[in-house]
């Protein structure tokens, strides 16, 4: 177990001198990587804070269901119980037919012609929260609420939740798609610059094979440098998306107390850095080792 552990470290530093050799080769090659990392990152957080402020920009998810104008108060009462003790149902908000002609009324413009009403058109009403606000969920408890006998009309707004998540859903998708793509050209430059460091490094390759040495403790320094380099490739994107955030700070929180609200640009969470620097690891060690793969095949 110490021979492995020694074996691990010396190869760990020999790829950590190999990096530090060529100092300008290895800056540009972690700002490839910290650019092409630094989109998606930055995607992602884009997505994280218009999800915070979608949350608190959008209203919350009603029903509104409204009593035929016929129905006496024990039909009434009967609807208050029926929905107060629906399982899908979490508040329950009851708006008499007297209550809104009295809104009604206040309003500017509207009291004279509502004193000219013979009698009150306004039905009673029940304001219904749903316990699950997704659009499927509020159209199937819409459509079992349609249902109740007594209840004229049942309106769900819900045109606005489903025209969000799908927006969401689209911006997800788009941002996978260029990590994806980014990902696979973070891949591609730690395939090359291994094969360069192969092809530097191949008479010293050649002699540890004369002397025995194995394809995992030729290939292991190549793949712990394809490592380094893509963690330092994530630390520079990680430093690029949290500098243009901390940038935008000032003037975003601006623009939103211009429309009369408290938002904060909230920088990349603990979690998001963390996959950051371990994808960006890993896409490093897995185009050193493809490189690697190729070069002792053919060799």
């Amino acid at each position: 177990m110490r021979i492995w552990l020694q074996n691990h470290r010396n190869a760990f530093v020999l790829a950590l001198r190999r990096l530090t050799a060529a100092p300008l080769n290895s800056l540009l090659s972690t700002l490839a990587i910290g650019i092409a990392l630094a989109l998606p990152a930055g995607g992602e957080l884009l997505l994280a804070n218009a999800a915070k402020l979608s949350a608190g920009m959008a209203a919350p998810a009603q029903i509104s269901v409204f009593m035929d104008l016929q129905a006496d108060p024990r039909a009434v009462a009967e609807i208050d119980k029926q929905l107060r003790q629906h399982a899908g149902v979490k508040t329950v908000r009851f708006v008499s037919r007297q209550e809104t002609l009295a809104r009604m009324r206040a309003k500017e413009g509207l009291a004279e012609v509502i004193d000219m009403l013979p009698t009150n058109p306004f039905p009673d009403a029940f304001i219904v929260g749903p316990g699950d606000d997704q659009p499927q969920a509020m159209e199937a408890l819409a459509a079992e609420l349609r249902r109740l006998r007594n209840v004229e009309h049942v309106q769900l707004d819900s045109a606005w939740i489903r025209r969000l998540a799908a927006a969401m859903r689209l911006a997800r998708m788009l941002v996978a798609s260029l990590a994806g793509l980014l990902g696979f050209g973070l891949v591609a430059i730690a395939f090359n610059t291994i094969r360069l460091q192969i092809v530097s490094g191949r008479a010293e390759i050649e002699v540890s094979r004369l002397l025995g040495a194995t394809d995992g403790y030729i290939g292991r320094p190549f793949q712990y440098f394809g490592f380094l380099q893509g963690l330092a490739g994530g630390g520079a994107a990680w430093l690029m998306v949290t500098g243009i955030a901390w940038w935008l700070h000032a003037p975003v929180a601006d623009l939103a107390q211009a429309y009369g609200m408290e938002f904060i640009l909230q920088p990349l969470s603990a979690t998001d850095s963390a996959v950051l620097l371990a994808v960006a690891a890993a896409l490093g060690w897995l185009g050193a080792t493809l490189s690697l793969r190729q070069y002792l095949r053919s060799a």
